[in-house]
């Protein structure tokens, strides 16, 4: 653990090594440029688009890139099946720049075909929430628009007559289930197409600034939002974490590096940022071995550990803390591990002080906060800053974005002073698809204003206190509190209703209620949960409920007091 004086020596020698990295013939150089009216530091030497990206991977082609149950496959073996969808997508489905195509699906070697294919001849993909009830997923391939949809299975037999209402095209991964008449299996088209060339794909001219992801998420409003971002937003976001972590293994030179190909466990949903990007992505920039969960579960997790020589553990805090509880633990072979990072939601102190104990020495442990609208950007801390500064979760993330605290009017505030957190550079998004004023709410002279609100100490790192807007993050999933209320507000037994977090050891939080019932009528948790189950998603159904006649508590400004129906619910939990 450093003092602050070790640490503000170690912070002015990162600053110093993070000016060599810049130089003007580094692959991190950067220059000013002004997007849509506001002027970004930008990665000069960047790839232009995410095909680019992908054709990075032609340094490691021969090595091995997707791993899934029995299956592996190369990056060259990887870059050609994608190319082949590439030229189905364009051929057989006309799918051009700036179409939507949605992919909904457990994580597999078909979701990163599908994300490649798509971004590759410039349309835009949607991945879409695997866990949605076939309510809510009609909701977002018909706000997204998406002409086409990658489907899995279970999903398939979830959208059922939805499909054929949405006029939708699906392309189905795995076997099972019966395809709509006029879709087709990603295998069969791979077998049909033969891959795009070199030449085909830069005819489709895609610019650094042409749309490429529509990723929902949950605000604080009822429906998800779609959060538009560019080629370059996205890049931008992979060659921050490149850079950081250049500049980290300069700084401890006694960091352990790998004696095998690098690889890392993709334990979360691809249609996260953290999985999207952090995982997937970044696996082409510094290419590692990209290994797949069907789906999470702590003992598969560290056999494959052990198995695949994974050097990189990343996943929600919940992931690190079930394998350090289980009974495996101890008997796994954890030497190939470099690194234990988390994103998607805090990490509770004690559980850090279990990390530094229980896992290798070189198995550094690592923490970031971003979000969707910033491609997963905003700060990161990792090593000894990490075991010094337990509660933060590290220093704005260099050297393109910049963040702020500021109060109620914009104004930036000073050093400890508590406010809401403000995040401006290229990853953020361009805005809320079709969502103009929910966009100009949060976007001002290219500031994003988070809603989330924290401070920076006097060395910079940040400190999370609170959230403004009005949101749950159950083990990393944003939960819209009035989504839920809305959705038990349909219960006829109902007269109002409040929703909010409360603790969990393992997920950090869940959502809970307090219902008023109208006169006369009663209602059990089991029973709301039951009229709940086709109308949300299951991670969003309160865990616990409380439930009475009487009026809900107000505040002086009439408004349902939230904060004290949740204090009630935590000190006397029934």
């Amino acid at each position: 653990m450093l003092t602050d004086r070790e640490i503000a020596a170690d912070l002015e020698k990162l600053k110093e090594i993070a000016a060599g990295m810049l130089a003007p013939e580094s692959p991190f150089a950067i220059e000013t440029k002004e997007i849509d009216g506001v002027e970004l530091r930008v990665f000069r030497k960047a790839p232009r688009n995410l095909g680019e990206i992908y054709d990075l991977s032609r340094q490691a082609a021969d090595e091995t890139f997707l791993v899934y149950l029995d299956e592996r496959y190369t990056f060259a073996e990887t870059f050609d099946m994608a190319r082949r969808l590439a030229r189905a997508l364009r051929e057989e489905y006309r799918v051009g720049k700036g179409d939507r195509v949605a992919i909904c699906a457990r994580n597999s070697p078909e979701w990163c075909l599908a994300y490649m294919a798509t971004t590759m001849i410039g349309a835009i993909t949607a991945p879409l929430n695997s866990w949605s009830t076939a309510r809510e997923l009609e909701f977002l391939i018909a706000d997204s628009g998406s002409k086409l949809i990658f489907v899995d299975p279970p999903r398939l037999k979830l959208l059922g007559e939805a499909a054929a209402n949405l006029d939708l095209i699906m392309i189905k991964s795995e076997d099972g289930g019966e395809l709509p008449e006029s879709s087709c299996e990603t295998r069969e088209l791979l077998r049909r197409y033969e891959p795009l060339s070199d030449t085909e794909l830069r005819e489709f001219d895609v610019q650094p600034e042409d749309d490429a992801t529509l990723m929902y998420t949950s605000g604080s409003t009822g429906n998800p939002k779609g959060v538009l971002s560019s080629h370059r937003a996205v890049i931008s976001a992979l060659y921050t974490w490149m850079f950081v972590r250049g500049a980290n293994e300069t700084l401890y030179t006694e960091l352990a590096r790998e004696n095998w190909q690098p690889a890392i466990l993709a334990n979360v949903p691809l249609f996260h940022v953290t999985g999207s990007h952090a995982q997937f992505l970044i696996s082409f920039v510094s290419p590692r071995k990209f290994v797949m969960m069907y789906k999470w579960d702590p003992e598969m997790a560290l056999q494959l550990i052990e198995r695949e020589r994974i050097s990189i553990f990343h996943g929600v805090p919940t992931m690190t803390w079930e394998i350090m509880v289980s009974e495996n633990f101890e008997r796994t072979d954890l030497s190939s591990l470099r690194g234990v990072q988390s994103g998607g939601a805090p990490r509770p102190p004690e559980h850090l002080a279990m990390m530094l104990e229980k896992f290798p020495p070189e198995a550094i442990a690592g923490l970031g906060y971003g979000l969707t609208e910033t491609n997963a950007i905003g700060a990161i801390i990792s090593y000894k800053f990490y075991a010094s500064r337990p509660e933060s979760t590290g220093r704005p993330t260099p050297p393109v974005t910049d963040l702020r605290i500021v109060d109620e009017e914009g104004r930036e505030l000073g050093t400890n002073e508590v406010g809401e957190i403000c995040i401006k550079g290229p990853s953020v998004m361009k805005g809320y698809w079709n969502q103009p004023e929910a966009t100009a709410e949060v976007l001002q002279d290219g500031w994003f204003r988070t809603g989330d609100i924290g401070r920076l100490d006097p060395l910079g790192f940040l400190v999370i206190m609170d959230r403004a807007k009005d949101i749950v993050i159950r083990g990393g999933e944003n939960i819209a509190c009035m989504e839920v209320e809305y959705a038990i507000s349909e219960h006829p037994a109902v007269n109002e209703v409040s929703v909010y977090g409360i603790p969990d050891d393992r997920l950090g939080e869940v959502p809970a209620a307090t219902v008023m019932l109208k006169p006369d009528r009663e209602l059990d948790t089991a029973q709301l949960g039951e009229f709940l189950a086709e109308r949300l998603a299951a991670f969003k159904i309160p865990r616990a409920v409380r439930f009475q006649h009487e009026q809900l508590p107000r505040t002086g400004t009439g408004k349902i007091a939230k904060r004290e129906l949740r204090r009630l619910a935590i000190s006397s939990p029934k």
